[in-house]
C-alpha cells in the first residue's frame, strides 16, 4: 500500500529541490543558462550607471541571454567556432579580458597618493607660468617675405588681412593664437612674444623649426588654473596610465623578445 506523503516529507523535498532549480533561470535545447548569470549581467548593467536593479531589468537580461544562446548553438551547428578568424578573435578577446584584469588588480594594489596628485599639479603650475598671452602671427617660408609683411603693418597694413597668407591654420582668423602659456610654444616664439607689450608687433621676423614668423601681442593677463582639487581625477587618471605605461615597458625589457 502507497502512502500520502506528509506535509513534512513535501516540504523537506521543497527545501532540497529549490536550490536545484534557482540555478538555472532557463534551459535551451537541454543546455542550461545560470541564475548567476544574469546575475551577473544586472550587476554590470547597473555598474555603469544605466538603470537600477529591478524584476524588470532582470527580465529583459534573461531574454538577453536567452537569445545568445539560441544563436551561439545555431553558430555552433554551422561551424562558425571552427573558422580560423572567429579563433584568432576570440583569442584577442581572450586576452583583452585577462590583460585587463590583471592591470585592474595593479592599479588597485599601486593607487594613485595625493602626493602624487599634488607634485604634478604643481609641475604643470610651474610649466604654464605665471602669465598667459593673447597672440596672433603670421607664418611664411622665408626671412624676406617675412621683413616685407613687417614693412606692410608700418605702412599702416591691417595684421588680420596680411595673415591670410600664413601658412598654418590661423591663417583663416586673422591669425589669432588665442591664449597660450609660453611653455606651450616653441622657445624662440615665446622669447619674443613676452618682450613685446600689448598691441605691438616684433620688428625683425622670428625663426623657429615652422619657418618666419611675425608676432603681434594683443593682452597678456595673470594666468588662470583651476584649483588642484577641480582637476584631481584627471591628473589621477594621467598618472594612472602613465603607471601602467612603464610597468608594460619594464615587463618587456625582462621579456625575451627576437
Amino acid at each position: 500500500m502507497m502512502l500520502k506523503p506528509t506535509r513534512l516529507l513535501l516540504a523537506l523535498i521543497a527545501v532540497v529541490a529549490a536550490p536545484v532549480f534557482a540555478q538555472n533561470v532557463a534551459t535551451v535545447n537541454g543546455k542550461a543558462i545560470p541564475a548567476a548569470k544574469v546575475d551577473q549581467m544586472v550587476k554590470q548593467v547597473v555598474a555603469q550607471g544605466q538603470q537600477p536593479d529591478s524584476p524588470q531589468l532582470r527580465e529583459m537580461v534573461k531574454k538577453e541571454l536567452i537569445g545568445r544562446e539560441v544563436m551561439i548553438q545555431e553558430a555552433d551547428k554551422q561551424g562558425f567556432g571552427t573558422k580560423p578568424e572567429v579563433k584568432a578573435a576570440i583569442e584577442n578577446a581572450r586576452q583583452s579580458i585577462i590583460i585587463n584584469a590583471m592591470l585592474a588588480d595593479y592599479v588597485k594594489k599601486n593607487p594613485i597618493k595625493d602626493t602624487e596628485i599634488k607634485a604634478e599639479y604643481d609641475k604643470y603650475k610651474a610649466a604654464m607660468g605665471e602669465k598667459e598671452y593673447h597672440s596672433r602671427h603670421i607664418l611664411v617660408a622665408t626671412e624676406q617675405e617675412a621683413k616685407d609683411i613687417i614693412a606692410k603693418l608700418k605702412a599702416g597694413g591691417k595684421f588680420e588681412e596680411l595673415a591670410k597668407v600664413s601658412k598654418d591654420g590661423s591663417a583663416n582668423n586673422g591669425g589669432d593664437l588665442g591664449w597660450m602659456a609660453p611653455g606651450k610654444l616653441v622657445k624662440p616664439f615665446a622669447d619674443a612674444m613676452v618682450a613685446l607689450k600689448n598691441g605691438e608687433i616684433t620688428q625683425t621676423p622670428v625663426k623657429s623649426e615652422f619657418g618666419y614668423h611675425v608676432i603681434k601681442l594683443e593682452e597678456s593677463r595673470a594666468t588662470k588654473l583651476p584649483a588642484v582639487e577641480e582637476v584631481k581625477g584627471q591628473i589621477a587618471e594621467a598618472l594612472q596610465q602613465r603607471k601602467i605605461a612603464a610597468f608594460r615597458d619594464e615587463l618587456t625589457k625582462k621579456a625575451k623578445v627576437q
